[in-house]
Order: structure tokens, then C-alpha cells, then sequence
């Protein structure tokens, strides 16, 4: 295994969820994603604790969005590989809950506003964070590690 990434669920707000991504032990950034449920719904949860696989994803919009914004740096979409029933699930920039479309955001502070957690300068935590991942990839296997932990 070349590296091991785990997020740790810290805090629900109303329909959002508060999280630490650590790379290889060392924090990366916040994270915000929907609601913990039982049960994934597309759009609207966040992925269920569990283990699964970060892979570079070199396919649709997304890709080439990010691409065009990140020539030098991106390789592919970060997405996290083995969720059932759901494809494409990406690490990627946003701010709010309305920006994740079940995915997480990454984000370098956050606060909470009429009780949601936002995330914000997203753009810096993810270029700080992706170039350490993409060479982790490279490497070998990354696994990744969701724990739900709400200390508050």
C-alpha cells in the first residue's frame, strides 16, 4: 500500500457534515459533505463509513474542467473507488452543501452559517492536497478510511 488516507467525520450540522482528511497521518484540509444516513441517496449523503480505493479518474466533465483550470498540476479526478452502488465520486473544490452533489469538498477553514458547515478557500486546500495524493497514486494503491468520530 503506497499511502493511507482517512477522514474523520467531526461535527453534523443540519444537513451538512464536518470532516479531517489525514494523509499518511498528517492533516490535509476540511472536508464537507451532506448528511450522514443509513443509506446512500445520490446528491444528498455523504459516503458511508467504510474502506475504499482513491484512483486518478481520466473521464468526463468534470475531468476536463479541472484540466483546463489545473494544465500543469492535474492528472485526473481524485474519486473514491468502490462505494456501492455509486461511480464518480470526487475530492474536488466547493463551498456550501449545494456544491457537493454527494461528494466531498475540500476546503483550508470553515464556519458554520444558520447551522451548516461551509468550507472555504477551497481552491488553495485542494492544490495543496491533490499534488501529495496524485504522487501517492503513483506509487501504488492509496487506501482510504471513513470513521463517522462527532466530538461536537
Amino acid at each position: 500500500m503506497a499511502g493511507a488516507v482517512k477522514i474523520f467525520r467531526m461535527a453534523q450540522g443540519k444537513s451538512s457534515t464536518l470532516s479531517h482528511l489525514y494523509i499518511n497521518g498528517i492533516f490535509g484540509c476540511y472536508l464537507l459533505e451532506d448528511a450522514i444516513r443509513q443509506t446512500k441517496v445520490a446528491g444528498h449523503t455523504c459516503i458511508p463509513e467504510g474502506s475504499y480505493k482513491l484512483l486518478l479518474n481520466t473521464w468526463g466533465e468534470m475531468n476536463k474542467d479541472y484540466l483546463k483550470r489545473y494544465p500543469k498540476m492535474h492528472k485526473g479526478m481524485i474519486e473514491l473507488s468502490g462505494i456501492p452502488n455509486f461511480k464518480a465520486i470526487y475530492l474536488h473544490i466547493g463551498n456550501t452543501i449545494n456544491d457537493t452533489a454527494g461528494c466531498p469538498l475540500v476546503g483550508s477553514w470553515f464556519n458554520m452559517v444558520n447551522g451548516e458547515f461551509e468550507v472555504y478557500q477551497s481552491r488553495l486546500a485542494y492544490e495543496r492536497i491533490y499534488p501529495v495524493l496524485a504522487k501517492l497514486m503513483a506509487l501504488g494503491p492509496v487506501q482510504l478510511t471513513v470513521t463517522n468520530q462527532h466530538l461536537f
